[in-house]
Protein backbone atom coordinates (compact mmCIF):
# COMPACT_ATOMS: atom_id res chain seq x y z
CA UNK A 1 0.00 0.00 0.00
CA UNK A 2 1.53 3.34 -0.96
CA UNK A 3 0.92 6.93 -1.93
CA UNK A 4 3.41 8.85 -4.05
CA UNK A 5 3.79 12.64 -4.09
CA UNK A 6 6.05 14.75 -6.25
CA UNK A 7 6.58 18.29 -4.92
CA UNK A 8 8.05 20.96 -7.21
CA UNK A 9 10.27 18.30 -8.73
CA UNK A 10 13.03 19.56 -11.01
CA UNK A 11 15.86 17.87 -12.86
CA UNK A 12 18.81 19.55 -14.54
CA UNK A 13 21.86 18.29 -16.36
CA UNK A 14 24.26 21.19 -16.00
CA UNK A 15 22.43 24.25 -17.31
CA UNK A 16 19.89 22.15 -19.16
CA UNK A 17 16.69 21.83 -17.10
CA UNK A 18 14.65 18.86 -18.34
CA UNK A 19 11.87 18.82 -15.71
CA UNK A 20 10.36 22.11 -14.60
CA UNK A 21 8.68 21.79 -11.22
CA UNK A 22 6.34 18.78 -11.41
CA UNK A 23 3.59 18.58 -8.75
CA UNK A 24 1.38 15.49 -8.58
CA UNK A 25 -0.21 13.39 -5.84
CA UNK A 26 -0.85 9.70 -6.52
CA UNK A 27 -3.36 7.86 -4.34
CA UNK A 28 -2.92 4.38 -2.91
CA UNK A 29 -3.69 1.65 -5.51
CA UNK A 30 -4.00 4.21 -8.29
CA UNK A 31 -2.74 3.47 -11.80
CA UNK A 32 -1.06 6.59 -13.17
CA UNK A 33 0.18 6.84 -16.75
CA UNK A 34 2.83 9.39 -17.71
CA UNK A 35 2.46 10.19 -21.39
CA UNK A 36 4.06 12.57 -23.86
CA UNK A 37 6.28 12.69 -26.95
CA UNK A 38 9.84 11.39 -27.03
CA UNK A 39 12.24 13.57 -25.06
CA UNK A 40 9.59 15.22 -22.87
CA UNK A 41 11.04 13.86 -19.59
CA UNK A 42 8.79 10.84 -18.94
CA UNK A 43 11.50 8.28 -18.24
CA UNK A 44 13.56 10.81 -16.27
CA UNK A 45 10.56 11.41 -14.00
CA UNK A 46 10.11 7.67 -13.47
CA UNK A 47 13.79 7.15 -12.73
CA UNK A 48 13.69 9.92 -10.13
CA UNK A 49 10.84 8.13 -8.34
CA UNK A 50 12.89 4.93 -8.50
CA UNK A 51 16.04 6.61 -7.21
CA UNK A 52 18.00 5.92 -10.39
CA UNK A 53 18.29 9.68 -11.04
CA UNK A 54 19.14 12.27 -8.40
CA UNK A 55 16.70 15.08 -7.64
CA UNK A 56 17.98 18.55 -8.53
CA UNK A 57 15.32 20.23 -6.40
CA UNK A 58 11.94 19.35 -4.98
CA UNK A 59 10.86 16.20 -3.18
CA UNK A 60 9.80 12.60 -3.87
CA UNK A 61 7.58 11.25 -1.10
CA UNK A 62 6.43 7.64 -0.73
CA UNK A 63 3.83 7.18 2.01
CA UNK A 64 4.59 10.79 3.08
CA UNK A 65 8.26 9.94 3.67
CA UNK A 66 10.87 11.96 1.78
CA UNK A 67 12.98 9.40 -0.12
CA UNK A 68 15.30 11.80 -1.98
CA UNK A 69 18.34 10.35 -0.23
CA UNK A 70 17.15 6.72 -0.17
CA UNK A 71 18.85 4.15 -2.38
CA UNK A 72 16.56 2.39 -4.91
CA UNK A 73 16.62 -0.83 -2.86
CA UNK A 74 15.30 1.07 0.17
CA UNK A 75 12.25 2.62 -1.55
CA UNK A 76 10.11 -0.55 -1.71
CA UNK A 77 9.57 -0.15 -5.43
CA UNK A 78 9.93 -2.52 -8.39
CA UNK A 79 10.64 -1.45 -11.94
CA UNK A 80 9.79 -3.19 -15.21
CA UNK A 81 11.95 -2.05 -18.13
CA UNK A 82 11.42 -1.86 -21.88
CA UNK A 83 14.16 -4.41 -22.62
CA UNK A 84 13.10 -6.95 -19.94
CA UNK A 85 16.64 -7.01 -18.38
CA UNK A 86 16.55 -10.77 -17.77
CA UNK A 87 19.59 -12.89 -17.00
CA UNK A 88 20.00 -15.03 -20.15
CA UNK A 89 21.84 -17.90 -18.41
CA UNK A 90 19.18 -18.32 -15.70
CA UNK A 91 15.90 -20.18 -15.88
CA UNK A 92 12.61 -18.32 -15.54
CA UNK A 93 12.36 -19.57 -11.96
CA UNK A 94 15.81 -18.28 -11.04
CA UNK A 95 15.24 -14.94 -12.79
CA UNK A 96 12.13 -14.42 -10.69
CA UNK A 97 13.74 -15.70 -7.49
CA UNK A 98 17.08 -13.90 -7.76
CA UNK A 99 16.29 -10.75 -5.78
CA UNK A 100 14.72 -12.82 -3.00
CA UNK A 101 17.81 -15.05 -2.79
CA UNK A 102 20.06 -11.98 -2.53
CA UNK A 103 17.84 -10.67 0.27
CA UNK A 104 18.22 -13.94 2.19
CA UNK A 105 14.58 -14.98 1.93
CA UNK A 106 13.97 -18.59 3.07
CA UNK A 107 13.82 -21.13 0.23
CA UNK A 108 10.30 -22.25 1.07
CA UNK A 109 9.02 -18.66 0.91
CA UNK A 110 10.86 -18.04 -2.36
CA UNK A 111 9.24 -21.12 -3.88
CA UNK A 112 5.80 -20.03 -2.69
CA UNK A 113 6.17 -16.48 -4.04
CA UNK A 114 7.58 -17.53 -7.41
CA UNK A 115 4.94 -20.19 -7.97
CA UNK A 116 2.18 -17.77 -7.00
CA UNK A 117 3.50 -15.13 -9.42
CA UNK A 118 3.94 -17.74 -12.16
CA UNK A 119 0.33 -18.82 -11.69
CA UNK A 120 -0.90 -15.23 -11.93
CA UNK A 121 1.12 -14.68 -15.11
CA UNK A 122 0.43 -18.09 -16.70
CA UNK A 123 4.14 -18.96 -16.59
CA UNK A 124 4.02 -22.17 -14.55
CA UNK A 125 4.92 -24.44 -17.48
CA UNK A 126 7.87 -22.21 -18.44
CA UNK A 127 9.66 -22.01 -15.08
CA UNK A 128 12.56 -24.23 -16.20
CA UNK A 129 13.06 -22.52 -19.56
CA UNK A 130 15.59 -19.79 -20.30
CA UNK A 131 14.67 -16.36 -21.74
CA UNK A 132 15.87 -17.24 -25.27
CA UNK A 133 13.24 -20.02 -25.35
CA UNK A 134 10.38 -17.54 -24.71
CA UNK A 135 8.41 -15.15 -26.87
CA UNK A 136 8.56 -11.40 -26.29
CA UNK A 137 5.28 -11.42 -24.40
CA UNK A 138 6.43 -14.28 -22.17
CA UNK A 139 9.70 -12.48 -21.41
CA UNK A 140 7.75 -9.42 -20.38
CA UNK A 141 5.65 -11.59 -18.06
CA UNK A 142 8.83 -12.91 -16.47
CA UNK A 143 10.03 -9.34 -15.93
CA UNK A 144 6.73 -8.55 -14.23
CA UNK A 145 6.93 -11.74 -12.19
CA UNK A 146 10.36 -10.77 -10.94
CA UNK A 147 8.82 -7.52 -9.70
CA UNK A 148 5.73 -9.17 -8.19
CA UNK A 149 7.64 -11.61 -5.98
CA UNK A 150 9.25 -8.70 -4.14
CA UNK A 151 5.80 -7.48 -3.02
CA UNK A 152 6.65 -3.84 -3.68
CA UNK A 153 4.52 -0.91 -2.58
CA UNK A 154 4.90 0.80 -5.97
CA UNK A 155 5.27 -0.65 -9.47
CA UNK A 156 7.13 1.44 -12.05
CA UNK A 157 6.79 0.57 -15.76
CA UNK A 158 9.10 2.19 -18.32
CA UNK A 159 7.49 1.64 -21.77
CA UNK A 160 7.30 -2.12 -21.12
CA UNK A 161 5.32 -2.96 -24.27
CA UNK A 162 7.16 -0.95 -26.91
CA UNK A 163 9.12 -3.98 -28.18
CA UNK A 164 5.97 -6.04 -28.80
CA UNK A 165 3.82 -6.18 -31.93
CA UNK A 166 0.50 -4.32 -32.02
CA UNK A 167 -1.75 -7.31 -31.28
CA UNK A 168 0.38 -8.47 -28.34
CA UNK A 169 0.53 -4.93 -26.92
CA UNK A 170 -3.26 -4.86 -26.70
CA UNK A 171 -3.32 -8.22 -24.93
CA UNK A 172 -0.50 -7.33 -22.54
CA UNK A 173 -1.88 -3.97 -21.48
CA UNK A 174 -5.15 -5.67 -20.50
CA UNK A 175 -3.16 -8.21 -18.49
CA UNK A 176 -1.13 -5.49 -16.77
CA UNK A 177 -4.28 -3.59 -15.76
CA UNK A 178 -5.95 -6.74 -14.48
CA UNK A 179 -2.82 -7.72 -12.56
CA UNK A 180 -2.49 -4.30 -10.93
CA UNK A 181 -6.08 -4.49 -9.70
CA UNK A 182 -5.64 -8.04 -8.38
CA UNK A 183 -2.46 -7.12 -6.49
CA UNK A 184 -3.88 -3.83 -5.21
CA UNK A 185 -0.63 -1.91 -5.76
CA UNK A 186 0.13 1.66 -6.81
CA UNK A 187 1.50 1.86 -10.35
CA UNK A 188 3.24 4.53 -12.42
CA UNK A 189 3.47 3.65 -16.11
CA UNK A 190 5.40 5.55 -18.80
CA UNK A 191 4.41 5.43 -22.47
CA UNK A 192 4.45 7.60 -25.59
CA UNK A 193 1.34 5.80 -26.90
CA UNK A 194 -1.74 7.88 -26.06
CA UNK A 195 -4.14 5.00 -26.86
CA UNK A 196 -2.26 2.85 -24.35
CA UNK A 197 -2.46 5.72 -21.85
CA UNK A 198 -6.21 6.20 -22.31
CA UNK A 199 -7.00 2.51 -21.82
CA UNK A 200 -4.70 1.89 -18.83
CA UNK A 201 -4.68 4.92 -16.57
CA UNK A 202 -6.97 6.00 -13.76
CA UNK A 203 -5.36 9.39 -14.36
CA UNK A 204 -2.88 10.67 -16.92
CA UNK A 205 0.13 12.94 -16.49
CA UNK A 206 0.71 14.72 -19.81
CA UNK A 207 4.25 16.08 -20.17
CA UNK A 208 5.52 18.40 -22.87
CA UNK A 209 9.14 19.52 -22.98
CA UNK A 210 9.51 18.90 -19.24
CA UNK A 211 6.37 20.80 -18.24
CA UNK A 212 3.17 19.35 -16.79
CA UNK A 213 0.44 20.20 -19.30
CA UNK A 214 -2.46 18.49 -17.50
CA UNK A 215 -3.14 15.84 -14.85
CA UNK A 216 -6.56 14.21 -14.82
CA UNK A 217 -8.70 11.26 -15.84
CA UNK A 218 -8.59 10.07 -19.47
CA UNK A 219 -12.17 11.27 -20.02
CA UNK A 220 -11.41 14.68 -18.51
CA UNK A 221 -8.44 15.14 -20.82
CA UNK A 222 -10.48 13.99 -23.81
CA UNK A 223 -13.52 16.14 -23.09
CA UNK A 224 -11.82 19.23 -21.60
CA UNK A 225 -8.18 19.49 -22.72
CA UNK A 226 -6.57 22.36 -20.82
CA UNK A 227 -4.15 23.26 -23.61
CA UNK A 228 -3.81 22.98 -27.35
CA UNK A 229 -1.02 20.45 -26.85
CA UNK A 230 -3.24 18.11 -24.82
CA UNK A 231 -6.07 18.56 -27.32
CA UNK A 232 -3.82 17.43 -30.17
CA UNK A 233 -2.06 14.68 -28.25
CA UNK A 234 -5.05 12.92 -26.67
CA UNK A 235 -7.46 11.24 -29.06
CA UNK A 236 -7.00 9.22 -32.25
CA UNK A 237 -7.27 10.49 -34.93
CA UNK A 238 -5.99 13.79 -33.54
CA UNK A 239 -8.27 16.77 -32.98
CA UNK A 240 -8.71 19.14 -35.93
CA UNK A 241 -7.51 22.68 -35.21
CA UNK A 242 -8.78 25.64 -37.24
CA UNK A 243 -7.66 29.27 -37.01
CA UNK A 244 -10.30 31.96 -36.87
CA UNK A 245 -11.53 35.32 -35.59
CA UNK A 246 -13.96 35.44 -32.66
CA UNK A 247 -16.64 38.07 -32.17
CA UNK A 248 -18.77 37.14 -29.17
CA UNK A 249 -19.92 33.54 -29.58
CA UNK A 250 -19.45 33.69 -33.35
CA UNK A 251 -16.19 32.59 -34.96
CA UNK A 252 -15.29 33.09 -38.60
CA UNK A 253 -12.74 30.49 -39.58
CA UNK A 254 -9.99 31.39 -42.03
CA UNK A 255 -11.56 30.59 -45.36
CA UNK A 256 -14.99 31.97 -44.52
CA UNK A 257 -16.84 29.29 -42.51
CA UNK A 258 -18.87 30.96 -39.74
CA UNK A 259 -19.91 28.97 -36.68
CA UNK A 260 -21.49 29.55 -33.28
CA UNK A 261 -19.28 28.15 -30.50
CA UNK A 262 -21.48 29.18 -27.59
CA UNK A 263 -18.34 30.59 -25.92
CA UNK A 264 -17.77 34.34 -25.70
CA UNK A 265 -14.38 35.47 -26.99
CA UNK A 266 -12.76 38.13 -29.14
CA UNK A 267 -9.78 38.32 -31.47
CA UNK A 268 -7.73 35.49 -32.90
CA UNK A 269 -8.61 32.02 -31.62
CA UNK A 270 -8.11 28.38 -32.49
CA UNK A 271 -11.16 26.11 -32.75
CA UNK A 272 -10.79 22.39 -32.06
CA UNK A 273 -13.10 19.69 -33.38
CA UNK A 274 -12.59 15.98 -32.83
CA UNK A 275 -12.96 13.93 -36.06
CA UNK A 276 -15.72 11.78 -34.52
CA UNK A 277 -17.87 14.78 -33.59
CA UNK A 278 -18.68 15.79 -37.16
CA UNK A 279 -22.10 14.76 -38.45
CA UNK A 280 -23.03 14.38 -42.11
CA UNK A 281 -25.51 17.23 -42.80
CA UNK A 282 -26.52 18.67 -46.17
CA UNK A 283 -27.02 22.05 -44.49
CA UNK A 284 -23.77 21.86 -42.50
CA UNK A 285 -21.37 24.82 -42.55
CA UNK A 286 -18.31 22.61 -42.98
CA UNK A 287 -17.56 21.60 -46.57
CA UNK A 288 -14.73 19.21 -47.33
CA UNK A 289 -12.54 18.92 -50.39
CA UNK A 290 -11.88 15.19 -50.00
CA UNK A 291 -8.44 13.84 -50.87
CA UNK A 292 -8.75 10.31 -49.47
CA UNK A 293 -11.22 7.99 -47.77
CA UNK A 294 -10.24 5.19 -45.38
CA UNK A 295 -13.04 2.62 -45.24
CA UNK A 296 -12.58 0.83 -41.91
CA UNK A 297 -15.92 -0.97 -41.90
CA UNK A 298 -17.37 0.38 -38.67
CA UNK A 299 -16.42 3.91 -39.67
CA UNK A 300 -14.96 5.96 -42.50
CA UNK A 301 -12.02 8.34 -42.10
CA UNK A 302 -12.25 11.30 -44.45
CA UNK A 303 -9.03 13.21 -45.20
CA UNK A 304 -9.11 16.51 -47.03
CA UNK A 305 -9.13 20.28 -46.72
CA UNK A 306 -11.77 22.56 -45.29
CA UNK A 307 -13.46 24.64 -47.94
CA UNK A 308 -14.78 28.12 -47.13
CA UNK A 309 -18.13 29.58 -48.11
CA UNK A 310 -16.65 30.70 -51.39
CA UNK A 311 -14.73 27.48 -51.96
CA UNK A 312 -11.47 28.98 -50.65
CA UNK A 313 -9.45 27.75 -47.70
CA UNK A 314 -6.87 25.02 -47.30
CA UNK A 315 -6.96 23.98 -43.62
CA UNK A 316 -6.46 20.23 -43.32
CA UNK A 317 -9.33 18.22 -41.87
CA UNK A 318 -9.91 14.62 -40.77
CA UNK A 319 -13.47 13.40 -40.22
CA UNK A 320 -14.60 10.09 -38.72
CA UNK A 321 -18.11 9.11 -39.81
CA UNK A 322 -19.89 5.95 -38.60
CA UNK A 323 -20.48 3.29 -41.25
CA UNK A 324 -19.48 3.41 -44.91
CA UNK A 325 -19.54 6.73 -46.75
CA UNK A 326 -18.74 7.77 -50.30
CA UNK A 327 -16.94 10.93 -51.36
CA UNK A 328 -20.20 12.34 -52.72
CA UNK A 329 -21.94 11.87 -49.36
CA UNK A 330 -19.15 13.67 -47.52
CA UNK A 331 -19.11 16.54 -49.98
CA UNK A 332 -22.69 17.45 -49.11
CA UNK A 333 -21.58 19.05 -45.83
CA UNK A 334 -20.85 18.46 -42.16
CA UNK A 335 -22.03 20.02 -38.94
CA UNK A 336 -20.87 19.84 -35.32
CA UNK A 337 -22.77 20.67 -32.13
CA UNK A 338 -21.46 23.79 -30.29
CA UNK A 339 -21.02 21.67 -27.15
CA UNK A 340 -18.42 19.58 -29.01
CA UNK A 341 -16.28 22.58 -30.00
CA UNK A 342 -13.09 23.53 -28.12
CA UNK A 343 -11.74 27.08 -28.08
CA UNK A 344 -8.12 28.08 -27.40
CA UNK A 345 -6.38 31.43 -27.22
CA UNK A 346 -3.29 32.23 -29.36
CA UNK A 347 -1.05 30.91 -26.55
CA UNK A 348 -2.79 27.53 -26.61
CA UNK A 349 -4.75 27.92 -23.35
CA UNK A 350 -8.35 26.71 -23.17
CA UNK A 351 -11.11 29.35 -23.30
CA UNK A 352 -14.24 28.39 -21.36
CA UNK A 353 -17.61 30.07 -21.53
Amino acid sequence: MATVSLKSLKKSYGRDEVLHGIDIDIADREFIVVVGPSGCGKSTLLRMIAGLETVTSGDVLINDENVNQHEPMDRNIAMVFQNYALYPHMTVYNNMAYSLKIAGTPKAEIKERVERAAQLLQLTEYLQRRPRQLSGGQRQRVAMGRAIVRKPAVFLFDEPLSNLDAKLRVQMRLEIRKLQRELGVTAVYVTHDQVEAMTLGDRLVVLNDGYLEQFGSPIELYQRPATLFVARFIGSPAMNIFDGMADGTQVTLDGGVRIDTGIAASGRVKVGVRPEHFVADTNGAFKVNTSMLEQLGSNTLVHGTLAGASGAGAAEIVVSLPGIHTEAMVGEGLSVAPSELHLFDPDGKRIDG
